[in-house]
């Protein structure tokens, strides 16, 4: 479907709706989902959110004023999930089964009955937005919270060159409904636990540079994490840190899992894009922001990006 007054008719008709978020979700994917989710319930139908992996604790505040239901499933949204693979341990029971696709990636791959992709939205929670708009729901403060904490958390608090005036139009709007925005900001980007700064301490001597200083490289490895005490939870926001230095274009930042693989971040400056850079790799997302997934040991995985960090540069 190509307009979001067909999707918002399209979800009046449906019930016991499950919302998928992606893999370690983080703050768009998540703030879309329980806004969806308080939405679906204040029309009275039953709804639920299923994620992947761990839920680091400063998101628990998105479940506030969800009730919790028990159904069984009739029809399934995914939101913000760009690929199937990033369904993570969802992926086997939800691959075939995705009734309605709501994300704003362009390289978007989810095989679903019927989707709505919006690549210049700067987040899928402003989707979320416009779609309450569109099913004429008024939004309650724990859905504005909701939303603003999605798009918040993929403007970088509204840095990144994804943020457009419409963006900040739709922020204004939700911070006249949600005055806790403030606090949102501070546990979003300023706030880290001792074992996440023991973590980045050692991040920033695995830091490597190539390609004429172009490229900068960091990694975590199972071993860091559990020097750290910290879970896979409070992993997010490091892949900002190469990205950050002074003349680096591409920013790489790898990840160590349990199942012999390496999550690869990745982010960009100027016209470097990082999505291209994944689709190497079977990944993608955005100019500025992407990921995959490669399977190897720490130097074998490094030197293929290194190498292709410098072929493309």
């Amino acid at each position: 479907m190509n307009n979001l007054f067909s999707i918002g008719e399209l979800l009046k008709e449906k019930d016991n709706i499950e919302i998928l978020t992606h893999h370690y979700p983080d703050g768009d994917t998540l703030g879309s989902a329980y806004a969806l989710c308080l939405m679906l319930q204040s029309l009275g139908k039953k709804a639920r959110v299923i994620t992947s992996g761990a839920v680091a604790r400063k998101y628990d505040f998105l479940k506030n004023g969800v009730e919790v239901q028990e159904f069984q499933r009739d029809y399934v949204v995914s939101v913000d999930v760009a690929a199937p693979s990033l369904l993570g341990e969802n992926q086997a029971e939800y691959e075939n089964i995705i009734d309605l696709c709501i994300d704003h990636h362009g390289t978007n791959s989810i095989v679903a009955k019927d989707s709505y992709i919006d690549a210049k939205a700067a987040a899928t929670g402003e989707i979320i937005y416009e779609l309450s708009k569109e099913m004429g729901i008024g939004l309650t403060r724990d859905m504005a919270s909701c939303i603003y904490t999605g798009i918040s958390t993929d403007t970088g608090c509204f840095r990144y060159s994804n943020t457009t005036p419409c963006t900040l139009l739709i922020a204004a709007e939700l911070m006249a409904v949600t005055p806790n925005w403030h606090e949102i900001n501070t546990e979003m980007f300023e706030v880290k636990t001792k074992e996440k700064l023991q973590l980045e301490r050692m991040v920033y001597d695995t830091l490597e540079y190539s390609c004429e200083g172009k490229c900068a490289l960091i990694y975590t490895t199972l071993k860091m994490q559990e020097e750290a005490g910290i879970g896979d939870d409070e992993m997010e926001g490091l892949a900002s840190i190469p990205r950050q230095i002074e003349g680096v274009l591409l920013g790489i930042t790898m990840r160590e899992k349990a199942d012999g693989t390496f999550k690869i971040s990745v982010r960009s400056n100027k016209d470097v894009s990082a999505s291209d850079f994944c689709a190497r790799f079977g990944g993608g997302g955005h100019k500025a922001a992407a990921g995959c997934t490669i399977e190897g040991d720490l130097e074998t995985v490094k030197k293929l990006l290194l190498d292709a960090a410098c072929e493309m540069l």
